[in-house]
């Protein structure tokens, strides 16, 4: 599997344990993300620390996971990310959009878990 999932109640953690988020696995990250929303997770983690590269596949799987948790009166955080996908998040403007931590304790804290 290419991502680990903990949950806890309505919480998860997301850790994406590949090099690279892209078109090859973004669609079993989002299909990992509905599952997780329709099993009542709204707020979720998602720990990007061995993720060295993202391409737009990968930023949409991520999308997803902050929509499904504003959806459902949730909150989403993303945290661990190395300079180069930090660099594809802030090119696509999406530092403006979504909550970004240096590490899974400040994402929780951030989020109040």
């Amino acid at each position: 599997m290419n991502f680990a999932t903990t949950q806890d109640k309505n919480e998860a953690l997301v850790a994406t344990k590949v090099e690279k988020l892209d078109a090859t696995n973004a669609s079993e990250l989002k299909a990992e993300l509905v599952i997780l929303n329709k099993n009542g997770v709204n707020s979720i983690v998602m720990d990007m620390s061995d993720t060295k590269y993202c391409d737009s596949s990968g930023l949409s799987a991520i999308l997803t996971a902050n929509r499904l948790c504003k959806d459902s009166n949730g909150n989403f955080a993303l945290c661990g990310l190395n300079d180069n996908v930090l660099k594809m998040v802030q090119i696509a403007q999406l530092d403006k959009v979504l909550l970004i931590a240096s590490d899974v304790d400040a994402a929780r804290h951030a989020l109040k878990l």
